[in-house]
Parts: C-alpha cells; structure tokens; sequence
C-alpha cells in the first residue's frame, strides 16, 4: 500500500466530528496575543539573517574561485564576517522571537488553568459528582498543555510565513526572477496538503485525549477500591481490564504518530520535489545547456549557490507551519475537552467579595419552581422546588443525604444555574439574580488549602491585616484555636488542613466567612463529623456570624435546627 494510500485511510476512518468552535480558541489565545504576534514578526525577520550569511557565502564562493586563479586568499574574510553577521542575527531573532512565544504561551496556560480552578474549586460550592477528579487533574495538567505547541508554533508560524517567505522570495527574485516565479508556482500546493492532513486529525487526536482522560479516571478507581477488589478475588481481573484498556491508548496514541509522520512526510517531498527542480534549472543554465524561448539562459555560480540556499529557507516558515498544523489538531482536541468541564460547571465569572455591604439590610432570597438534572442520574435533584427567605431570617433545609440540600444551597447562591425555574436576591425588595459575590459559604468539610494558616484565612480577604485577622477569631471565640497551634497565624497546613482536627478546620471556615463579611451566610453540615464539644463551640460562633446577616443552613444536625426561623424537608428533589 502506498504512503498516500495509508495517510487517506487513516483520515477517512474517523471523518465525522463535531468541531469546536475556533472563536473559543481564539478567545483563550487573546491574553498572550501581543507576545504572540511579537514572536511571529521577530521569527519573521530572522529570515533577513538568513538572506545576510547566503549573500555572504555566494559572495565568498565567486572570491574562492577567484582566488584559484591568483586573486589573494584575503579576499574571502569580508564574506566570512558577512557570513558570521548573518548568522548572529538570526540567532539572536530566533531566541528572542521563542522567548516571547515562550511567555505569551505560559501567560495563556497559566489564566486557563486559574479559569478551570475557579470553575471547579469545590470552595466556591459542592464538587459536582458528574466529573471525577482524574478528568479535572487531567485537564489543567495535560489537556492544557496540549496548547502549548500550537501557542509557540502555529500562531506565530502565520505570521512569521508571511513576513519571512516574504523577504527571502524578494532576495530570491533580485538574483534571478524565474527561480522565484518557479518556486512562487509550488506554494499553493501546501495550503492544499495542509487541508487534507487536517481532515481528520482532529477527531483523532481527541479520540486519543479522551481515551487516556478514561484509562486514568479508571486508574483511579481501581486503586482507591483496591482492598476491596483483594477481598473479593478480583485483582486478576481488573489487572487484565486495565492492561486492555492500556492497549487501546497505545493503539490510538500509534494512530496520531501514524498520521503525524506521513503527513509530514508529503510536505517534505512537496519542498524536495520544487528544491529539485531549482537544481536542475541552475545545473543546466551553468553547463549552458538551457536553450529556451523566454527562460533566462545565463547564471553566475555566485547568483545559483545563492538561490539554492535560499529555496530551502523560503519553505522553512511552511515547514514549521505544517508541524504547527498537528499542534492546531491536537489544540482544538483538547479545546473540546476543556469546553465540556467549563461549560459543565457553568463558568462564570465571579466578583470579588464587597467589603461593605450593599445596602442597610440583608438581602432576601427567592427560588421559584427551581428544577436540576444531574448528568447519570434518573430523577430530578431539585424538582420544582420554592423557596422564599425574608431578609435577615434564617432557614434550615433538612432532609436525607441525596435529597438535593447542598444542590439547593449551590442554586440559591448562584453557582449553579437551574435547568428551570430562577434563583433571585432580593436588594431592597427588588429581585436580581443570584450571584456569588453576596454569599459567604461554609461547607463540609471545610476545603483548606496546602500554606499556612494567615494564608488560608487571606484566601476570604487578602488585604486583611494580621490585627484584623485576629479580630475575627476573638469575636468568634476562637483565641485558643491559635494559642493550640505552635506557630499561631504561621502554623503550616499540608493538603486538605493536615496538622488540624476537624473542630479546627471548621473553625477556621467560620472565621473565613465572617472575614468575608458577606450579607448572605450559606452553611451546608458545617457540624458533620464533629464531637458534640466542637459542635456546640462551632453553635456558639454561629450565633454570632448570622447577625444582620440572611442565613441559608443545610443540615441533618437537631442541634443547629433552634437557629432557624423556619425549617423545611426535601425528599427526592421536593421540598414539603
């Protein structure tokens, strides 16, 4: 079978797809658009060192020749320091023009990445279950470097074609205006092939991407259930299902290179197939062979070693935009792969929390016929459900795990949009939709992050002070939380509050909220796997973080239930 035969099959065998939109793309590449564009012209210009140390060595090749008939062999360093020039300046190009691919690049990665994290820290709200951890961690690890090559490569490489191409056909024409029609007659040529390498690589790609963001999240689920598939008898058998699905990664991750290579390899025969052609045009005008009506029939070796050193350098921009295609296809893959986290978790985008209230009184809030679907589930997690909470009141919504408690909370604060049904605020008796920015959260368990504690407690205000800070754990009683720990506000914290009980990890949750100094309190089992002495401590602080404040309380705890002024039950997504 020949090479194009293979490259059409394996285009064809995966021809449907459902493209992501290049507008999302572009919008994410918008933040390191200017270091990108940069990058793009100074590649660009380097062509003109390229042009520089090619003058030089046709230049030094006419003295050599020269010199064999008695010229002085001094006469070829001025064309060596030309040579030298040019080289040096298309170095120099060259690494400042990857430098600044290389920071528009990592600015991108870095505002994407800090989007996934906002759209999925489990801070701003419950973890959502139709997501597992190893898809998250793949994508702000993986997925979003998948990015990278087509940052540093392909964006820039449209630019730096157009400009570099450019200026090396010029240089190319000034010596001999037929050599550059021939060579101009070639370039349409690899839009086309581009085209074809496209048709499918894309659909490929993704299918690989989603096949290792699949092989890893099972990964995971065999290891966390380990000691119970030993118990059952069952570690040969998910052994064996791991290893082939782990053949089937290899297998699709074989297919990418597959077409990676040969489409590769007809750009490369598109470049040899015109450089030939150059070659035999120059080698027959230098021997005196030509003999043609319109085509010049005369060459300098001077003029011929130039272009054909120059055909080469022309292609190398197209060159570097086809390897640059597959990062596109392998970036566009992964686009789609990011877009579903991102639009699963309806990303918005969250102000700041106010430092001062918004107006004299809390506001209110209001939920008319709320309905939610989770994604692999039968029933509705909230089924129109209405909920009307008067400023400055507090209500408890109790009901059994599952029953859509912390789904609830997470539509009333905003951080979920329903499938029907709206969730308003009421300012001053007025109703606006629900937003983030007027809610403090505290839920289960409390989500503390790896630093110290001042950190932790920043993350609610970081213009805080450390007075202010230790205001708010005296008003909530807490001074002996600090006087417990070794370091006081310096006390470091390891992954998911290592080194505090859970009392402490609440306690430190509270004091976050009320450094947040939100209208809106939502508090999802902020006793849940306490002892009854850390229970009535955390009660206490409670009481004091719900004045002047509207409180939204989830819990299966009777202790918490005398803080309400109204408390209503949810069994399968109904409130009653």
């Amino acid at each position: 079978m020949t090479t194009t035969a293979v490259l059409l099959d394996e285009l064809a065998a995966d021809k449907a797809e459902d493209p992501v939109p290049a507008a999302r793309l572009k919008e994410w590449a918008a933040v390191g658009g200017r270091e990108l564009r940069r990058a793009g012209l100074v590649r660009g210009a380097a062509q003109l060192g390229t042009v520089i140390w090619a003058g030089g060595l046709s230049w030094g090749a006419q003295r050599g020749v020269s010199a064999l008939h008695g010229a002085p062999a001094s006469d070829v360093l001025p064309p060596a320091l030309l040579i030298a020039a040019g080289v040096a300046l298309r170095a120099v190009l060259l690494a400042a023009g990857d430098a600044a691919a290389a920071r528009g690049a990592r600015t991108v990665r870095e505002n994407l990445r800090g989007r996934l994290i906002e759209t999925a820290l489990p801070a701003r709200g419950p973890a959502r279950s139709d997501l597992d951890d190893a898809a998250l961690v793949q994508a702000v690890d993986g997925e979003v470097g998948q990015l990278t090559d087509w940052l540093t490569d392909y964006l820039p490489a449209r630019t730096t074609m157009l400009l570099g191409s450019g200026l090396t056909l010029a240089a190319i024409a000034s010596r001999s205006w037929f050599v550059a029609l021939l060579v101009l007659a070639a370039t349409p040529l690899l839009p086309a092939n581009l085209k074809v390498i496209g048709l499918g690589t894309q659909t490929v790609v993704r299918a690989q991407l989603a096949s290792i963001r699949t092989h890893q999240a099972r990964l995971l689920d065999h290891l966390r259930g380990l000691p119970t598939l030993v118990g059952l008898g069952a570690h040969d058998q998910a052994a064996a299902s791991l290893a082939r699905h782990d053949r089937e990664v290899a297998g699709r991750t074989e297919k990418v290179l597959r077409i990676a290579f040969l489409s590769t390899a007809w750009v490369e025969l598109l470049i040899t197939g015109t450089l030939a052609v150059v070659a035999t045009y120059c080698g027959l005008v230098l021997l005196g062979y030509l003999d043609l009506p319109v085509v010049p029939d005369h060459m300098s070796l001077s003029a011929a070693l130039f272009v054909l050193v120059l055909v080469p350098a022309y292609f190398a921009p197209a060159r570097d935009l086809a390897a640059g295609y597959h990062a596109r296809a392998r970036a566009t893959a992964a686009a789609g792969l990011l877009a579903q986290i991102l639009d699963a978790y309806r990303e918005t985008v969250v102000p700041s929390a106010r430092r001062a209230r918004q107006a004299a009184a809390p506001p209110g809030v209001c939920l008319e016929a709320v309905t939610v679907h989770h994604p692999g589930q039968e029933g509705p997690a909230l089924d129109h459900v209405s909920v009307y909470l008067a400023p400055g009141r507090c209500l408890a919504v109790t009901g059994p795990t599952g029953a859509g408690k912390s789904t609830l909370l997470a539509v009333a604060a905003g951080l979920y949009a329903p499938h029907g049904g709206r969730a308003l605020h009421l300012l001053n008796c007025l109703p606006v939709p629900a937003d983030p920015s007027r809610v403090a959260w505290v839920g289960q368990p409390a989500h503390l992050l790896p630093g110290t504690l001042r950190e932790n407690l920043l993350l609610a205000r970081p213009a805080a002070s450390d007075h202010a800070l230790l205001d708010a754990v005296a008003s909530l009683g807490f001074e002996d939380l600090l006087a417990a720990l070794p370091q006081g506000l310096d006390t470091p914290l390891g992954e998911r509050g290592t080194g505090l009980s859970s009392g402490q990890s609440q306690q430190l949750a509270l004091i976050r909220a009320l450094l947040r100094d939100a209208p809106l309190l939502y508090l999802d089992e902020p006793t849940t796997h306490l002892d009854p002495e850390a229970e009535q401590r955390v009660l206490s602080a409670l009481r004091t973080l719900a004045r002047d404040r509207t409180v939204l309380l989830a819990t299966h705890s009777p202790a918490l239930l005398p803080l309400a002024d109204h408390v209503i039950t949810l069994d399968h997504g109904r409130a009653r």
